[in-house]
């Protein structure tokens, strides 16, 4: 046993030793080794208020990564604005303050805080030095010209530009909008009616009503609408009514007659962008009721083409034809016939203008050829009238020089020869003649308040037959329209023609025509007009004259833009220093006009 204990003293020495060597070890860990349970950072227990800042600081920091990343040119300007103006909140509070060292406003896994302990590992840094008043103020004012200059940047951009400035806006107000959404419970509400307060698209804004925008008056409501197909318009126009005179047939044996009159008129135009045609016709039918027999129809069409050519040339052609029977107040009217010859004509005429400068050039020919039928007696024979058929060529030459805009002087010289058909009449006279004439006159263009041309001259007709006298006399010619209000319109129109005869021992006469006509738009639905006449005829080789004045007034009201009601009273005279020539015609008429 006593061999055995040396051994078990030095065993239990060496456990001593080794125990005391741990122990020594373990105090020596404890004081100078950090608890690995603070660099995990796991101490004590975690409040969901810090969670709650830490997933807030995140998400700031997500947003202005974002921000930066969008906006790169701006990012210095904002940084140095950020510095100079910290974010404030609007209630005290509500955001943790940046420098507060509390558990609420550090993340949990942020590195460990420094301490005042001198053997810590994260020793407290010293304070930095507070910036002087010289050096903050300059930042300050560093800050703002930044800030200026950038805000003059943005509203020189052009719009492109700021529509790739606004869709960076857009985005960035997506992502703040998906950053907020991900901040949890402390989003803020919004209102129920949040969503129809925003401003809409320029647009998607609503169009206001028609019902309160001014609607443009037309200038005549009850003008007829017409028949449009594409460039083509058609107005026709139907008139029926009574007429009740005192001579059915203007004469001197006239008798009082009820007459049923139907009158159909239109007027068709093309309108292309440089050329332009138009189309105008008539025709009056008029038939006994009661009294004097009368049983006659009337009518005439024309048309017009007007066409644009280069260098300030101009084409004009016309073309007309007329079917009239013979007036039984005409010089030339058959006595004992059961009614009048028909006379026929047919015109056409082609001119050519030209501007040069301030100068006005026209040069027209025309050619008119008149054709009678036969009269029928009252003991059933038949009269030729071949000997009074006759084509007139002339030709017309126009020169003017333009004042102004609104007046044209002119000087018009005219040559032609009238060719009869038959070279000798019944009676044995060569009828053909030649046919001269000069005038001057003035061109008025005033738009709706004056227009139109009047010209005065000299006229001669000299016949191949020596034993009959040339025609010759004043040559008068007018047509004018002055508009002194609007509603109003004036016209004045004159005529001069040479009537030929068949007569023994007659050339023919001159007539001069004037007509004075009024219309007044009274009310919209309501229209007024009236007409004075003077006609003067000179018998050539003798001292014969006639003097017809007529004078006429009518109201139109239109029951809607188709159709109104017509009616005009007439009276016409006729004073002759030749026997059996004078006669009075008084008449009134009642109808319904249609048109469309």
């Amino acid at each position: 046993m006593s061999g055995g204990e040396p051994d078990t003293k030095r065993g239990r020495k060496g456990i001593a030793v080794a125990a005391l060597l741990l122990t020594a070890s373990v105090l020596a860990l404890l004081r100078t080794v950090p608890a690995f349970s603070q660099e995990t950072e796991l101490r004590g227990e975690v409040s969901e208020s810090a969670i709650l800042a830490d997933q807030q600081r995140k998400a700031r920091q997500l947003r202005a990564q974002g921000s930066l990343d969008q906006a790169a040119p701006a990012a210095q300007a904002a940084e140095d604005q950020t510095l100079a103006n910290p974010y404030e909140p609007a209630s005290p509070g509500a955001v943790p303050d940046e420098d507060q060292t509390g558990g609420a406003a550090a993340s949990i896994f942020d590195q460990p805080q420094a301490t005042d302990d001198p053997f810590a590992d994260n020793q407290t840094a010293a304070a930095p030095r507070r910036p002087s008043t010289a050096r903050q103020r300059a930042a300050d004012a560093k800050a703002k010209s930044d800030a200026k200059a950038a805000d003059k940047k943005k509203a020189k951009k052009k719009p492109d530009q700021t529509t790739d400035s606004t869709a960076k806006a857009a985005t960035g107000d997506q992502a703040d909008t998906a950053a907020t959404e991900d901040d949890g419970a402390n989003r803020r509400a919004v209102t129920i009616d949040s969503v129809d307060r925003q401003k809409l698209d320029p647009g998607a804004e609503r169009t206001g009503s028609i019902d309160g925008q001014k609607v443009k008056l037309e200038d005549d409501p009850f003008a007829a609408p017409g028949i449009k197909l594409g460039t083509f318009v058609f107005r026709p126009t139907l008139e029926q009514g009574l007429t009740a005179t005192s001579n059915a047939d203007a004469s001197a044996g006239g008798r009082s007659a009820v007459l049923s009159e139907t009158a159909l008129r239109f007027s068709a135009t093309w309108d292309w962008r440089e050329n332009s045609a138009l189309i105008n016709g008539y025709g009056l039918f008029r038939n006994t009721l009661s009294g004097q027999k009368i049983n006659d129809a009337q009518g005439r069409i024309e048309g017009q083409l007007n066409v644009d050519l280069d260098n300030e040339l101009r084409a004009i052609a016309k073309l007309g034809y007329e079917a009239v029977p013979e007036s039984a107040s005409s010089p030339d009217a058959i006595a004992g016939v059961t009614s009048q010859p028909l006379r026929q004509t047919m015109d056409g005429s082609l001119g050519i203008e030209k501007d040069v400068g301030k100068m006005r050039y026209a040069l027209t020919g025309a050619v008119t050829h008149d054709f009678y039928g036969d009269a029928k007696l009252s003991d059933g024979t038949v009269l030729s009238l071949k000997d009074r058929d006759s084509t007139l060529y002339s030709a017309t030459l126009r020169t003017g020089y333009q004042v102004s805009p609104a007046m044209t002087p002119f000087v018009e010289v005219e040559a032609g020869r009238r060719v009869y058909d038959l070279r000798l009449d019944g009676n044995g006279f060569e009828r053909s003649s030649t046919r001269l004439g000069a005038r001057a006159g003035l061109e008025l263009d005033m738009r709706d308040k004056l227009s139109g041309e009047f010209s005065v001259g000299w006229l001669r007709e000299g016949i191949d037959d020596d034993r009959l006298p040339a025609i010759a006399g004043p040559y008068v010619n007018a047509d004018l329209k002055w508009s002194p209000e609007r509603g109003t319109i004036i016209g004045l129109t004159g005529r001069t023609t040479i009537e030929t005869t068949t007569t023994a021992n007659e050339s023919g006469d001159l007539l001069y025509s004037g007509r004075l006509t009024g219309e007044r738009q009274v009310r919209a639905n309501l229209t007024a007009n009236s007409a004075l006449g003077l006609d003067w005829r000179d018998y050539t080789g003798s001292d014969g004259h006639d003097l017809i004045l007529s004078a006429e007034a009518g109201l139109t009201w239109w029951l809607n833009r188709y159709a109104g009601l017509t009616t005009r009273v007439r009276t016409e005279k006729l004073t002759s220093n030749l026997p059996g020539r004078d006669y009075v015609a008084n008449s009134v008429y009642l109808g319904l006009k249609v048109q469309r």
